[in-house]
């Protein structure tokens, strides 16, 4: 893994912030000094222990074991990673929701012209109905915590519609990538739509990007149902929050699928490494981790996250460049100084939105 480049070091914090990180840092390298002698069960025990108080615990242990050039022994051990997402913090920096329209109506049992307005035989209910939209800007993320409990996290450059009625609950994902946890409610599944695809699921955790040709989902917690959106009902929201059947494809904990959108290849419900699923979900942290991608693959990612667009020169040297370790998200002028000092890579600015990359030899 000679090849392979460490990208940045964390920012620097106040002094307090600073003094937890270190001794997180400090814990990470005490780890990854006793893989070379095999942990004990007791040791692995520990470690797991502390895998699972906070992500961060994961994102930290990674960078170490990429830089110590550990990730083998880290391999071994992926049964101990925790699969879902550790509890996070809320965003530090909430963006206020763009084209938002919010109606809450809490209603009891009123007669309209003789009938009821919202039916529910002869009881007294309370109703919540939301129709609203949210979207946030390259390198920007929202957390939206919905009123049954449900939270939804935007990537860079993501919108949603988020309609709620007595007996529905839907979030159509037309750009970008969201995490969501689901509040519990039998008897309004909640459903996202993406790409033409219906991910269905009463109380879990899931991950959902929208690509140009497929929807990558990966569940975190509990189980999903997917299945191909009626193109017949167009926006009949009752309609398209109708219960999937139960043989419809399913995906449970720790699993991910791509959904391709053509609907010409064949999906497949593959297990995904402890690892991966952390390094997918890091942007919920303001981060972007590698694990070894080619240098091309790397700046598509990190593209996402600025409105600089970067380009590779022809050159055979730059394609054989692979990157891992941490990046935090829209740090250009930090990435650019890793390249040059690190990669042996020069870089020409063209105009103020474009970045040419060149192999410096």
């Amino acid at each position: 893994m000679s090849n392979i480049h460490q990208i940045n070091q964390r920012s620097g914090q106040q002094q307090s912030d600073d003094l937890i990180e270190e001794a997180r840092l400090n814990e990470a390298s005490d780890w990854i000094a006793k893989l070379d002698r095999d942990l004990t069960k007791s040791e692995k025990k520990q470690l797991s222990q502390w895998l699972s108080t906070d992500v961060l615990n994961v994102e930290v242990l990674l960078e170490v074991a990429q830089m110590w050039d550990k990730m083998d022994d880290l391999s071994r051990l992926s049964d101990i990673f925790p699969q879902t997402n550790v509890k996070q913090k809320q965003t530090r920096n909430t963006i206020v929701a763009i084209a938002a329209s919010f109606v809450v109506a809490l209603t009891l049992m009123l007669y309209q012209s003789g009938s009821y307005l919202f039916p529910f035989g002869h009881s007294t209910s309370s109703i919540v109905a939301i129709q609203a939209s949210y979207q946030t800007n390259v390198g920007e993320s929202n957390t939206i915590n919905l009123p049954d409990n449900s939270k939804v996290v935007l990537n860079t450059n993501s919108f949603v519609q988020v309609k709620y009625t007595q007996n529905s609950r839907i979030i159509e994902l037309l750009r970008g990538e969201i995490h969501i946890d689901v509040a519990h409610d039998t008897s309004r599944p909640l459903s996202v739509i993406a790409g033409g695809k219906v991910i269905q699921a009463v109380g879990t955790a899931f991950n959902v990007e929208v690509r140009k040709e497929l929807v990558e989902l990966i569940v975190t917690d509990g189980k999903v149902l997917v299945a191909q959106k009626d193109t017949t009902i167009d926006n009949d929201i009752e309609q398209m929050a109708k219960r999937l059947p139960q043989n419809s494809m399913s995906i449970s904990k720790g699993e991910k699928v791509d959904l391709d959108i053509s609907g010409k290849n064949q999906e497949k419900v593959q297990k995904a490494d402890p690892l991966e699923i952390a390094a997918n979900l890091s942007w919920q942290q303001g981060n972007i981790i590698f694990r070894g991608e080619s240098l091309a693959e790397a700046m598509v990612e990190i593209s996402r996250y600025t409105d600089i667009q970067f380009e590779l020169a022809d050159d055979q040297e730059l394609q054989k460049v692979q990157v891992a370790g941490l990046f935090k998200t829209g740090d250009v002028t930090g990435l650019l100084d890793v390249l040059t000092r690190n990669f042996n890579i020069s870089y020409q600015k063209v105009g103020s939105h474009k970045i040419i990359l060149k192999y410096a030899g």
